[in-house]
């Protein structure tokens, strides 16, 4: 697995990677309709301001994951669902902490991610509602030392 910087031209497959992985992710925890909402274009839409602060994770020279980071907060980490146990999220994660990452935020509920994260050495800091998607949501909020 080879981790680089993204390009303008990685947009649309990651678009579709954060599609996917939501989709996979997050039924249990999210509405269907919020689910729905968060498509290809949706992330197309995000990712045309933010892809400077992304990384992604290639197979060969296709993307299979992303993660986006400011400010030394871990805002996103996606794979594809297809490429799921293969590294690639270890990968990202270690070079995102290589770069300076000092935080992040899950769902409570997201236990596959969490289980990730503290596997790799991340602790939880707090837990807290905020609102997502026009309702409130339970979070965790992780830190590295």
């Amino acid at each position: 697995m080879k981790v680089r910087d993204a390009t303008r031209e990685d947009i649309p497959a990651l678009a579709e990677i954060a599609e996917a992985s939501y989709h996979a992710a997050f039924a249990a925890i999210l509405e269907e309709g919020v689910i729905a909402e968060r498509n290809a274009p949706f992330f197309t839409r995000r990712f045309e301001e933010s892809w400077e602060r992304m990384l992604v994770v290639c197979a060969d020279e296709s993307p299979t994951g992303f993660l986006l980071m400011t400010d030394r907060h871990i805002d996103m980490l996606f794979m594809a669902p297809t490429a799921s146990g293969q590294g690639g999220g270890t990968s990202l994660l270690r070079e995102a902490e290589r770069r300076g990452a000092k935080s992040l935020e899950c769902f409570r509920d997201n236990t596959g991610a969490r289980r990730f994260y503290e596997r790799h050495g991340w602790r939880v800091e707090r837990e807290y509602e905020r609102d997502f998607a026009g309702k409130s949501r339970s979070f965790v909020h992780y830190v590295r030392e």
